[in-house]
């Protein structure tokens, strides 16, 4: 599938942009397919997640962004410009859902948040429970994707980034639609989960840092940092 020009632009930009202020890294991208239908499922650590995982690859991306986003007109336009779509967050969307599938089965990549929101700590928290209907019905591969060092460089609670704060990306091995046959769907979300969690540690260690703590629960939203 032909990139288009708009896209194919800004993400050079990302990679300039990331290269020199972030020392933006990318690995394992051969595990992404080239073409067909693709889900990808990511940690979401920071307003630069979109973009860290989409300028690695070399197929576009289409992004599931939360609706607020959208209420703004000329920002709406400019997000929808690369490909993304809103979701309400909280609850299950089934619009959202729905056009995820319609654009599984034009052959496009979509990218989504299974936690729902930005981390408050930098770990990842338990997904969304709409997640297991998606990957059941998506009956496609299904690429696990982990972005680190994000949360430092822009963490929620800051308005905007800190430049110079390392950030790495990495994919997972493809999940095919006979391993999510294979299990139960939440079952399956637990597996993607555990392998997510595996891929953030090995992250971490590349920055010469410690693997997050797990034995106390991971924030939620309206928790106390």
């Amino acid at each position: 599938m032909r990139v288009k020009f708009w896209y194919r632009l800004w993400r050079r930009l990302c990679r300039i942009y990331f290269g020199m202020f972030h020392f933006g890294r990318v690995y394992n991208r051969h595990y992404v397919p080239q073409d067909g239908p693709l889900l990808l499922v990511s940690n979401h650590q920071s307003f630069y997640d979109p973009m860290l995982v989409g300028y690695g690859l070399s197929r576009e991306v289409d992004y599931m962004a939360r609706d607020t986003l959208f209420r703004n007109p000329h920002f709406a336009r400019f997000i929808r410009s690369f490909n993304a779509f809103p979701v309400k967050r909280g609850e299950s969307d089934l619009a959202a859902m729905r056009e995820t599938l319609r654009r599984l089965k034009e052959g496009r990549a979509v990218l989504l948040f299974p936690e729902g929101t930005r981390t408050l700590d930098g770990r990842i928290s338990e997904f969304k429970t709409g997640v297991a209907l998606l990957a059941k019905k998506a009956n496609c591969p299904i690429v696990p994707v982990v972005v680190e060092g994000a949360f430092d460089a822009w963490p929620r609670s800051s308005k905007r980034p800190k430049i110079f704060k390392r950030t790495l990306v990495t994919f997972g091995q493809p999940f095919m639609p006979e391993d999510v046959k294979r299990c139960p769907p939440e079952e399956f979300v637990k597996i993607v989960h555990t392998r997510m969690l595996e891929m953030q540690e090995e992250l971490r260690r590349k920055r010469g840092l410690e693997p997050y703590n797990y034995a106390t629960p991971v924030l939620k939203e309206g928790a106390a940092e």
